[in-house]
């Protein structure tokens, strides 16, 4: 974006309406000559042909050098205006150039030297008119060019402020996406998460054990299917609960999870095997809230099932001063490797909205997943 700016303010270097420099100089070289042939036709000054074209065309070349140089340049097209009317047409068209670029305290120096100039060349040169008409019409030229330099100036700054609003607006907009796209990513990957993880390493675990348990009876092995089997259909209840809050339908979903809801989570641990202890206060508590107590206790249980199976694991929610969540898991086997991180990023995003903190850490021979919730009974 840099380098397209950096372009933009090269292309903007000359004003949108102001002539080219070759045309422009064109235009000049053809004026100068016109206004020589006048002079050298009265012939009433005796000045030679060839010295006024020379000092039109030197006239000519100081007009490149209005653009770094503008007030030296301006009283060099003062000084040669005064000496001959072939210099007029540089001297007069450098007043709009200086005009265009700069602000008035530079322009209007510029202007008084070229009609200071064409005023001393009114003196001993013949210009065809009465000298105060003279000079009356060259103020008048003069100021015109002057108002006309100055309003393309400032029009051209209104566009060109226009322009990086404009371009500002635009980069703005681009950046909102990207951020609505950023947080709907992680809203998806949370939801994800959230929904399907407990699920999924809870049929995962209970399949392994069924692979390589080789003592368990017959009612074991049906018990152990049967947690399958409902996992698995939680699974996909739960994919279509997020497909459709993805597809922002809420109509037909079903109620988010809350306290209450804990009893039934803890009891399919148990009829996985685990051995999960949960205290829960009798109060109830916002939908909100109720979700992320329910998603902070998934976490801790889907965390201690992967890294320390057989873990006993207690589950405790308290009224303190909020509401303080805690799912402490003993030592347990060996699990199933490190895990991503991004359960708890997502957990502790949902628990920061609420205006609560989370914390995650080893705790003796176990782990302890704890969640303050801002909550007022």
């Amino acid at each position: 974006m840099a380098a397209a700016d950096g372009s933009y303010a090269r292309r903007m270097t000359r004003p949108r309406d102001e002539p080219s420099l070759p045309a422009l100089l064109g235009l000049l070289a053809g004026m100068v000559v016109l206004t020589t042939a006048a002079a050298w036709a009265a012939r009433v000054d005796g000045v030679p042909l060839l010295v006024d074209l020379a000092l039109g065309a030197l006239a000519i070349s100081v007009l490149p050098f209005l653009r770094s140089r503008p007030l030296l340049g301006g009283l060099l097209l003062g000084a040669l205006a005064a000496l001959s009317p072939a210099a007029t047409p540089a001297a007069t068209a450098g007043t709009y150039v200086v005009a265009r670029r700069e602000r008035l305290g530079i322009a209007v120096p510029v202007a008084l030297a070229s009609i200071t100039g064409h005023a001393l060349q009114a003196l001993w040169r013949s210009v065809g008119l009465p000298l105060g008409w003279w000079l009356l019409c060259d103020v008048a030229v003069h100021g015109a060019l002057l108002g006309w330099g100055a309003y393309g100036r400032t029009r051209d700054a209104l566009v060109d402020e226009w322009r990086v609003r404009a371009r500002t607006a635009e980069r703005d907009q681009v950046r909102r996406v990207e951020e609505a796209r950023s947080a709907e990513r992680v809203r998806i990957a949370r939801e994800m998460h959230d929904t399907l993880a407990h699920r999924l390493t809870l049929l995962a675990t209970t399949a392994g054990a069924l692979e390589y348990r080789t003592d368990l009876t017959a009612q074991q092995v049906s018990a152990a299917a049967g947690v399958v089997r409902a996992s698995a259909a939680e699974a996909l209840e739960e994919l279509r609960t997020v497909i459709g809050v993805l597809r922002e339908g809420p109509d037909e979903l079903r109620p988010a999870p809350g306290l209450a809801d804990l009893v039934a989570l803890v009891e399919q641990e148990r009829a996985a095997g685990a051995s999960v202890s949960l205290h829960l206060p009798d109060v109830e508590v916002p939908a909100a809230l109720g979700l992320a107590v329910y998603r902070t206790c998934q976490e801790g249980l889907t965390n201690a099932r992967r890294h320390a199976p057989g873990a006993p694991v207690t589950v405790e929610v308290r009224v303190d001063d909020g509401l303080r969540v805690r799912v402490v898991n003993g030592p347990g086997a060996a699990g199933l490797g490190p895990g991503t991180g991004t359960g708890l990023i997502g957990l502790t995003e949902r628990v920061e909205l609420l205006g609560g903190t989370l914390s995650a850490a080893p705790s003796g021979d176990g782990y302890t997943l704890e969640a303050w919730l801002r909550w007022e009974p």
